[in-house]
């Protein structure tokens, strides 16, 4: 990897073994974009790249009367001065003007990465990256702006933010500050979103890129199961195994907009950052405003090679602590088997079934706190009801132990019932606008967590318990949007900060938790998906995928979250029968097979199922200990979509490519037609494995594929829905 900067020229060449980013300062001083792709050779400049001419009815520069922003690539475009395509930024003055320029004035290039104030980011030693900055000025505005581009050794990446600095004396009002922009030549493209909602989160959708714009976005405080907050671009004809692709990943917890437009010129222009509706961030003399980071990956072998990228740069520098790359517990849940209707002898009756089943982790889910018996009430008061845990959460984590399982717990810490202690203490605690009803989700309000002394007190009262008990586990739940977003303790020209400040809050309390508490393994959730993004990886290793646990949704959901998340972040259970969700009764063999591909567990009772299923469950738990970490830290490829056909595939394969665990699903039956042939991938052309008792070549799996019809001795997908297929393929 180097940067290199030509100064001759003015132009930057970013690169490594498999990519190339180059920019250079325009004729007018500003920032403007060359290319980003294939790594190509470096040399003095490229300015060809530019226009340097004038079409009809384009502004130019008045200095140069031959360049103009309209026509030309930016880097982080203002809107005012000739470039009329969506804005990366907006500063609004004393004077009410909205016009900037930054030029350049000086850059830096060291190597490693510098952290990011308050905020998630990847991190990277000396050895595993180079950084550049470049610092612009706007001499009439009296303000700083330094854009960070960092690329890594060993992926074929730029992770992206800026920083915004007041050096006048007059307050200036940031009303937009996106992270990045990315300009491209042309606009053949389809755009590739993840889309949902409760329960059917990131499904993946596609349109072609044509003149106008496409978005998405979030204004619900959090980055929802209705748009992820990670985008594809590709190429039309590149699928999983082929073709050019680009993917752009918010590492930011909370209202976001990702955008492509594409010009009548024919160009494509991407911006990625949070959300600019009702943001508006007043900085006085001296103060700095720091965007989120985006993650920018590019490939040329198709969309599992994009996703892998995502998948070994978070889980090698974005996921931090004791949980980095280390195989997840085995655990059981008592959410679907109790609700919060249960007593310690109840819950501890379950965990003596789960310890005999091979389960490491017991998790007790809500309902042990306050006068918590329903949705209603109990919500932040962080106390141990005593008619359920008699002698405290002290006395139930050493019974586990003493069972010799692990123990943990669930929390919602940043919501407030209003029938609880401490909302009758601080109602003004809570997010609430002056003089109106406040929205109730699940009986609930939202505490303001751009203050920090909320953040510290419920930071004391989990601390006063997870010290007082073995604490292995903690699963961060979070139920609702956010509505009626004012804070009681900010100014009127600062309410449009508490979205973003909302957002820190949250990271704050991850990072004291953390800190105090290093051990523990956390797990984000929030109505299962609704905060399902790279920047909660930073705080907590994984997350529960989606409240749906039906198997069958589960193979859509996860599919599609594999594309930019890693396996080992999703959280995945064998749930109880009929599904609670979706009704549907689906073996828990298959309910196994889906849930194996993620951080695996129960989420029911063992003792009401059968003896029969009892033995199996033991053999499931076995299985995943003998092959966890591969499951989860393997190399994952898509084979077959859910949502093209009636089946759907996948494999895990190790690094060497020697060993590989490949899984067949059926989500429904066809009658009278042949099963056809599953190609696989990763594997090692030379090698011959061995599967279902016969030998193949890897390059014949490949290439020719294996007869689905002889995956299972029952004669697979052939008239039966909802049937499942795993089994380890070893190299000799």
């Amino acid at each position: 990897m180097n940067i290199i900067w030509h100064k001759k020229s003015r132009q930057y060449h970013l690169y490594n073994d498999k990519i190339s980013y180059i920019m250079g300062i325009s004729p007018v001083g500003e920032l403007g974009g060359i290319y980003f792709g294939k790594r190509i050779h470096d040399k003095e400049e490229f300015s060809y790249a530019d226009y340097r001419f004038a079409l009809p009815n384009v502004t130019v520069d008045p200095d140069t009367e031959s360049y103009s922003r309209e026509l030309n690539r930016q880097e982080y475009p203002s809107f005012g001065t000739g470039d009329f395509g969506a804005a990366a930024f907006e500063v609004e003055q004393s004077n009410g003007s909205r016009i900037s320029s930054f030029t350049y004035k000086s850059h830096s290039i060291f190597k490693g990465k510098t952290p990011l104030n308050g905020l998630p980011a990847t991190y990277a030693g000396e050895d595993e990256a180079m950084t550049l900055e470049v610092t612009l000025e706007d001499d009439v505005a009296k303000m700083t702006l330094v854009l960070s581009y960092t690329i890594f050794d060993k992926y074929p990446v730029v992770a992206r933010h800026a920083v915004f600095r007041n050096n006048g004396t007059e307050t200036v009002k940031l009303t937009r500050a996106l992270s990045m922009c990315l300009d491209l030549p042309d606009r053949d493209y389809r755009w590739m979103q993840f889309s949902g909602a409760w329960a059917r989160e990131r499904i993946p959708q596609e349109k072609e890129l044509s003149a106008g714009s496409v978005m998405i976005e979030s204004k619900r405080g959090v980055s929802s199961a209705n748009q992820n907050p990670f985008v594809i671009i590709k190429r039309p004809g590149t699928d999983d195994f082929s073709g050019d692709a680009f993917g752009f990943s918010f590492v930011y917890s909370g209202n976001f907009l990702a955008q492509a437009e594409c010009d009548t010129f024919g160009r494509t222009r991407i911006l990625m950052g949070i959300n600019p509706e009702r943001f508006g961030w007043p900085l006085e003399k001296g103060e700095e405003f720091e965007t989120p980071e985006v993650v920018m990956a590019v490939t040329g072998s198709g969309l599992n090679d994009l996703s892998q990228t995502y998948h070994s740069l978070y889980n090698n520098n974005l996921v931090r602590g004791k949980w980095k790359n280390r195989p997840r517990p085995v655990l059981i849940n008592n959410w679907e088997a109790t609700f919060m209707d249960f007593t310690e002898e109840r819950i501890l009756s379950i965990a003596e079934k789960a310890k005999e089943a091979g389960v490491e982790l017991f998790v007790l889910d809500d309902g042990w706190f306050g006068e918590r018996n329903d949705d209603y009430a109990g919500l932040g008061d962080w106390i141990e009801n005593p008619d359920k845990l008699p002698q405290g959460m002290k006395g139930l984590a050493r019974k586990m132990n003493a069972m010799g399982l692990k123990f943990g717990f669930w929390i919602e810490p940043e919501m407030v019932n209003p029938d609880s202690n401490l909302f009758r203490r601080h109602p003004d605690w809570a997010l609430q606008t002056p003089g109106r009803k406040a929205s109730l989700g699940r009986h609930q309000l939202v505490l303001d967590y751009s203050r920090e002394e909320v953040v510290d007190y419920v930071f004391d009262m989990l601390k006063k318990v997870i010290s007082d008990a073995p604490i292995s586990y903690i699963k961060w739940d979070m139920n609702r949007s956010l509505t009626e977003v004012y804070s009681a303790e900010l100014p009127p020209q600062k309410q449009g900060m508490v979205y973003h400040k909302y957002v820190l809050g949250v990271y704050r309390l991850y990072e004291k938790l953390r800190a105090e508490f290093p051990e523990i393994l956390f797990e984000s959730c929030s109505s299962g998906g609704n905060r399902f993004d790279a920047g909660m990886l930073y705080y907590a290793p994984q997350a529960w995928c989606s409240d749906n646990t039906d198997a069958i949704d589960r193979i859509k959901i996860q599919y599609g979250t594999s594309y930019g998340y890693p396996i080992s972040s999703i959280g995945a259970h064998v749930s109880a029968v009929p599904n609670q969700q979706t009704g549907r009764n689906v073996s828990i063999t298959t309910r196994a097979n889906v849930a194996y591909f993620g951080a695996f567990g129960y989420e029911l009772d063992l003792n009401h199922i059968t003896d029969e299923e009892f033995e199996e469950v033991k053999r499931q738990i076995e299985f995943m200990k003998e092959n966890r970490e591969l499951f989860q830290f393997g190399r994952f490829y898509r084979l077959r979509s859910p949502f093209e056909a009636d089946q759907a595939a996948w494999i895990v394969v190790s690094e060497d490519g020697k060993r590989a665990i490949l899984a067949l699903y059926c989500m429904r039956s066809n009658v009278n037609m042949l099963p056809g042939f599953l190609k696989l991938a990763g594997l090692k052309e030379d090698a011959l494995y061995t599967l279902k008792g016969e030998e193949y070549y890897g390059d014949e799996l490949m290439n020719l594929g294996v007869p689905v019809g002889r995956l299972a001795a029952d004669g697979f997908a052939i008239g039966r829905d909802f049937v499942s297929y795993v089994e380890v393929l070893e190299a000799k």
